[in-house]
């Protein structure tokens, strides 16, 4: 997954950076809420529980997940929830999954992650710079 972003119009939340969408936006919102809830972390039975639950609209949030000028109950289809919130999750480092105790928790690897881009960024401007040649116009 790629993340772009404006340094001069960073967003307070950093699900609107992360997610394309409002209502991925939500539903990540939602699935951290739901660990945090759990002391961090869910089963794997747990997590089908929930993703069950969003894919069958059976969860209506408290707050927050206005998307015109009434609440709605949010429906997020089960399979697009693991492609498109829990895969990415994972691979960026906000979630870990522990195949030994099927158990997925909150992870702070993404912070460790960007500092590690962050110095590899630095390295990148010491490099000396090396050298190209343009094509001459009039050579075919």
């Amino acid at each position: 997954m790629t993340i772009l972003f404006d340094q001069f119009n960073l967003p307070e939340d950093v699900f609107k950076i992360i997610f394309a969408t409002k209502q991925q936006e939500i539903v990540a919102k939602l699935l951290i809420n739901q660990m945090k809830q759990h002391d961090g972390e869910l089963t794997k039975t747990e997590m089908s529980v929930f993703a069950t639950a969003l894919h069958d609209g059976n969860l209506l949030p408290v707050e927050e997940t206005r998307f015109g000028k009434k609440k709605e109950v949010i429906s997020y289809n089960k399979r697009q929830f693991y492609d498109r919130i829990l895969t990415p999750m994972k691979t960026m480092g906000l979630i870990d999954y522990d195949l030994y105790s099927k158990r997925y928790t909150i992870s702070n690897k993404l912070n460790k992650n960007l500092m590690r881009i962050g110095l590899m960024w630095l390295q990148e401007i010491k490099k000396p710079p090396f050298d190209i040649k343009f094509k001459d116009k009039d050579k075919k």
